[in-house]
């Protein structure tokens, strides 16, 4: 196996035991990882990391600070340092501004921003103690383009992609590399659970009605496909990277 700064290192992921999180953490173990698969859903994560060679799976709530700390503890026991974390547990509640609760706004922010800036500080302050380390969080293209009816989503998203750079800004001089990747539609159950009929056709194809382009190269993303660039930014091929926010969405924000 070619040497690429994955084999043999300790992975933490979080939001694994489905879609894009199970999909980074079985690249993850297929470079010869030794990956800890997190998720509020503990038993999902567990029988996800029965399938992959050198895994653990940990229950874990990332709007729970002690838990997240708790969890890192363990997970450096048993599998050792933590030297990549993979941020992608989120969730989605679609509502427009006008429409939405307090509460659809409170908890799209506890689990995708603040859980997340649990688990970036958890991660980063051991990863500055050994001088290196590299984290990447999972936000969205919504962080860069509004969308109707996701409002809290967007924010949400906008506010972690954000936080992850500055993160990396302040660990740059410890060897800490911090990015983002940012998908557009992918075939996941969040995605599933927008559609509102035309499936797949319908997002290619775009929706003038609210201001949403399609797709340019013709397809909606696989998780593996943003597995991939998750996979290129840990590993020692992105050594001068960090900062960098890495659109995975076949061109449907046009990169605005």
């Amino acid at each position: 196996m070619t040497p690429d700064g994955i084999a043999g290192r300790t992975a933490l992921v979080t939001g694994a035991a489905r879609g894009i999180g199970a999909a980074v953490a079985a690249a993850l173990s297929a470079r010869g990882a030794h990956v800890a698969l997190t998720d509020r859903d503990g038993p999902g994560a567990r029988r996800r990391a029965e399938m992959l060679a050198g895994a653990r799976g940990y229950p874990m709530d990332v709007t729970d600070a002690d838990a997240v700390e708790r969890t890192f503890a363990v997970v450096e026991e048993e599998l050792g340092p933590i030297h990549i974390c993979v941020s992608v547990a989120g969730i989605l509640r679609p509502a427009r501004v006008l429409d939405a609760t307090d509460d659809d706004w409170r908890t799209t922010f506890d689990v995708n921003t603040t859980g997340v800036f649990h688990v970036l500080r958890c991660a980063g302050r051991r990863m500055a103690a050994r001088n290196g380390g590299s984290i990447v969080v999972v936000s969205s293209n919504a962080a860069g383009v509004p969308r109707m009816g996701m409002a809290a989503y967007a924010a949400s998203k906008a506010a972690t992609s954000m936080l992850t750079k500055c993160l990396g800004l302040e660990l740059a001089g410890h060897g800490v590399r911090c990015n983002v990747v940012a998908p557009g539609s992918t075939d996941t159950d969040m995605q599933r659970a927008l559609s509102t009929g035309g499936g797949d056709t319908a997002v290619v194809a775009g929706s003038l009605p609210t201001f949403r382009t399609g797709i340019p190269l013709g397809r909606i993303a696989d998780p593996t496909d943003v597995a991939d660039a998750v996979l290129f930014l840990v590993s020692d091929q992105a050594r001068h990277i960090t900062m960098h926010d890495l659109y995975v969405d076949g061109g449907a924000t046009l990169r605005a």
